[in-house]
Parts: C-alpha cells; structure tokens; sequence
C-alpha cells in the first residue's frame, strides 16, 4: 500500500455549502438524464441547456427543466455560451474529444464524462488544450464517491487492513441478452466494457494503491460485438496486485470487493441490488461491507457521502477555485492503463509501463 492514504475523497459535503450552477448536457439519454441529470438535481444546480436531435428526449428535457433550451448540436448551446456555468458531455465516448475541445475553445468550464478520450493521446491532448486556454476541465469519475469506496478509504486510513497486498474488485452482470446501445454495439468508438466500467475499476485501484508498474489482460466479446468480458491484472509501483473484472454474462457473479492486508481483510458481498448468491450477507443499515479475520466477520460503518457530492464539489470548485473534483490529469493515467490492457490482450502477456 503507498505511503500516502489517499485523502482527495471528501466526506459528505453539505448540501447549502454549495454554490448554484446553470448547467449544460450534451446528451440526454441513460447517462445525460438518468445519471446527471438526476445529480444535478440533488446537488441543488439547475440543467438550463441540453444537447439532443431525439423529440423524446427534448419532451423530457423540458418536463424536467421548464425553461431549458434544447439545442439540435453542440455548436448551438456554445453559441450561446453565457447560458451556462458549466457544460457536461454526456455524449458518446467516441464524441468526447472532439465536445471538449469545442467546448474548451468556447472558453467553457467542461465536465467529460468517463473516460475522458478512447486512448491515452487523445486524453492528453484534451488536457493540454484546457491547461493552455485556462479552462476548467474536470472528469466524471463519481465511483470514488461510492459507498464502499469511501468506506475502504477510510479503513485504509486508520489502519484496519494494515499493508494490503491484494485488491480485488468485481463488476459482474447476468445479461445474457444484451442491450442494444452504442455501449454495446460501437467497436472501436468507445463501446464495450473496458472503456465503460474498466475506466471506473482502474480509476478506484490506482486512487487507493498508486501508479501502476505494470498490466496483463484478457479481453473477449462473448454476446456483443464490443468485449463484454474484461479481466486486469495490474501490479502497482508500491507493491499491490490488483485483480479487477467486468463482465455481463456472470449467472454467478463473484463478491464486489475483497481487500486483503496483513492485518484483516474488507468484504463486500453486493453492489447496488445487482443479482447476486451473495443477498443473505448483507451487514444491515448504516453498514458498509465487512472487517473480516479468518471466521470473524464485523461489519464496518458506512462513510457519509454519495454520487451527489461530486456536482456540490463542483460548484465549489467553480466559484472558489481550488482544485477540481478529479484531477484531468488522473484521466490520462487511467486511458494510458487502459491502452496497455488492450495491448496485453492482443499480445497475450504482460505490459510494462513507463
């Protein structure tokens, strides 16, 4: 484990501490409206601009935000740049270079959903642009706000788990018929489960445990066009191995976390009510995992915060200054992580960083 406990993942953050924000989505679908959306919401901002050539979807905007402006392109709601604090691409990953730089260009403060670009050089390039133009970029990696991670956070801060020396992370679905999204379908525009939830799992491994020396991965397409069966090994500069999968065609899906130190081990069995073998070993309410030695097993208290802290931190950022939410920077570290993992796959053995 590194010397330094990660310590860039507040607590719950009060909700009348954050400023108010008139904010931009480009992309209103599962994520612009069901995830942004809805945090938007709870962080007290209001959504005044959207981004959607779907009527549907401009229906919706307008019954959830009276008075929003739909805009048939990205162009448009730059055109109107003063309407908005802050613009959140929501768009599909294979767009996310080319909002950002228009957006950056534009001189607005952007939030670019996960993962910022499809590779390293393009997440690079996205960061560079900003840093000249002293716009504001941050990335929306709101799994460093969940439950179990601030929790682990914490465990890891005072001790609990004493020096871990194995990470384990697992993000498995029975789907055995897939949806029929971008997600699943766009090969080589950023579909398929390494960049989606890959970026999560590599993102929350080196926040706890450090740079990353060097990757193996096996990658496979079992019921879509896209890989929907991912598996990591990543060996961190301090020490750690982190073993972290994604899957969709897991009827058994393994326990979400397990965290092994030489002091005591983190479980947790389940993850946001996904079917699981695991649902009798739930530790109760206001519990989060278990503190485990051999067959003693304690439950561990849950840590204040939620999804919603990322967009009041947000605000903050953008009023007060400060540093962002999420590092930019640490975006092009997890797509450079991701890189190497494609590389592994194709070769077939393990990948040394740099």
């Amino acid at each position: 484990m590194p010397t330094d406990v990660p310590t860039d993942v507040p607590a719950g953050v009060p909700a009348d501490t954050a400023p108010r924000l008139r904010v931009g989505v480009v992309g209103y679908g599962d994520a612009g409206r069901g995830i942004h959306g809805r945090l938007v919401r709870a962080a007290g901002h209001t959504v005044t601009a959207v981004v959607t050539r779907s009527p549907g979807r401009a229906a919706q905007a307008r019954e959830d935000w009276p008075g929003v402006r739909v805009h048939d392109d990205v162009e448009g709601l730059l055109g109107r740049a003063g309407d908005v604090d802050v613009v959140v691409l929501a768009s599909p990953t294979g767009l996310h270079v080319e909002h950002a730089l228009a957006a950056v260009a534009a001189g607005v403060p952007v939030v670019v959903d996960k993962p910022l670009a499809l590779d390293e050089a393009g997440a690079r390039a996205v960061v560079a642009a900003a840093e000249a133009a002293h716009v504001p970029l941050t990335v929306f990696q709101n799994r460093r706000w969940d439950p179990e991670q601030l929790t682990l956070v914490g465990l890891l801060a005072d001790g609990s788990l004493g020096r871990v020396h194995r990470f384990e992370r697992r993000w498995e679905r029975w789907r055995p018929v897939p949806k029929d999204r971008w997600k699943e379908n766009a090969v080589g525009e950023g579909g398929g489960l390494l960049l989606d939830l890959g970026a999560h799992l590599v993102d929350s491994a080196v926040q706890l445990f450090g740079p990353v020396a060097s990757v193996y991965a096996e990658l496979r397409a079992l019921t879509t066009p896209t890989e929907d069966d991912v598996f990591l090994a990543l060996r961190h500069r301090e020490g750690t191995v982190s073993h972290l999968w994604a899957g969709a065609l897991a009827a058994a899906p393994g326990p979400r976390t397990r965290v092994l130190g030489d002091r005591a081990a983190y479980l947790v069995t389940r993850f946001e009510g996904e079917a699981s073998p695991f649902s009798g070993m739930d530790p109760g309410d206001g519990q989060e995992g278990w503190l485990v030695r051999g067959d003693e097993a304690t439950p561990v208290p849950r840590a204040a915060g939620g999804h919603e802290d990322y967009y009041r931190l947000v605000g903050q950022w953008l009023h007060a200054g400060g540093p962002a939410p999420v590092d930019p920077r640490d975006a092009v570290v997890t797509a450079g992580v991701l890189d190497a993992a494609r590389r592994s796959a194709e070769a077939g053995q393990v990948v040394v960083l740099p």
